[in-house]
C-alpha cells in the first residue's frame, strides 16, 4: 500500500480551515485515503471529525496510506496540500 509522510504547514495545523480544504480534497481523490499519526490507528481522511481527532498541530507529522488506480498521485497532491500553510490567504 502506498503511503505518504509529510509535517503539516498551516500555523493553526490541522484545525478549521486547513482541516475542511484537506476533507475536501481527499473526498474527491479517486481512491479511499486514510491519515494517521505516529502508530495509532488510520482514519479516513474524508472525516472531518477525524481529522480533527487526530490533533496534528504544526510540523506534526502524518502519514497517509491509499491503495488502487491512482493512489500514488492522490497521495502526492495530499501530502503536498497538507505541506503547505493552508491559513494563508493564497492557500
Amino acid at each position: 500500500m502506498p503511503t505518504r509522510t509529510v509535517a503539516v504547514g498551516s500555523a493553526s495545523g490541522l484545525h478549521a480551515r486547513p482541516a475542511k480544504l484537506f476533507v475536501e480534497a481527499a473526498a474527491k481523490a479517486p481512491v479511499k485515503v486514510f491519515i494517521r499519526v505516529g502508530e495509532k490507528k488510520p482514519v479516513p481522511a474524508k472525516s472531518m471529525l477525524s481529522v480533527l481527532a487526530l490533533g496534528a498541530k504544526k510540523g506534526t507529522e502524518v502519514t497517509l496510506e491509499a491503495d488502487g488506480d491512482g493512489a500514488d498521485e492522490a497521495l502526492d497532491d495530499l501530502a503536498a496540500l497538507l505541506a503547505k500553510d493552508l491559513d494563508a490567504d493564497d492557500a
